[in-house]
């Protein structure tokens, strides 16, 4: 099957994934913006990645506004986070970036990445610290609270190959 994976990724976390996905299949691999000049209509399957903050996946209108011109395609997304897998907010999330029509059409995977404030852009370092400060002095925090300020203070990695599995199951289905 003919793939390409297409990333947007701000830290690195999600051209990490992306690469492993297309080593994996063989498929081709660009950055959002290549992939725009690009002709899509040779590929059998398009893998769009992209990271998410507070349950939003970043460029995700690019590819939501070309679902029906690629009907004939198996589509899937993947977005890159700073939670861990088994965090039960993941599944919502993902759903509420599709509407009921498109979720039949693209099928959503999360990949575990982290945080990298030394290549974060300063819009968004700045907003993570002023969340942080926000959750600090936050009275009655919940326990999911307390955890999410200790793993957001600082830089780390929690990425792993082994997250891509799913991804490459589905695509051989």
């Amino acid at each position: 099957m003919k793939t390409i994976v297409i990333y947007n990724s701000q830290t690195g976390f999600t051209k990490r994934y992306a690469e492993w996905i297309a080593k994996e299949t063989g498929a081709d691999c660009f950055e959002l913006s290549a992939a725009k000049k690009k002709d899509l209509d040779t590929y059998e399957a398009i893998i769009f990645g992209s990271w998410a903050c507070a349950g939003s996946i970043n460029k995700i209108s690019w590819i939501k506004g070309n679902i029906d011109k690629w009907a004939d395609k198996k589509l899937i997304v993947f977005c890159v986070g700073g939670s861990p897998i088994d965090n039960p907010a993941i599944d919502m999330a993902l759903k509420r970036n599709f509407n009921e029509s498109e979720q039949k059409k693209v099928k959503a995977f999360y990949c575990p990445g982290g945080f990298n404030y030394e290549k974060m852009s300063t819009p968004y370092k700045l907003m993570m610290k002023m969340f942080i400060k926000t959750l600090k002095v936050k009275k009655d925090k919940t326990e999911e609270e307390q955890i999410m300020v200790k793993m957001i203070s600082s830089s780390y990695d929690i990425s792993d190959k082994k997250y891509i599995e799913p991804i490459l199951r589905y695509l051989k289905e």
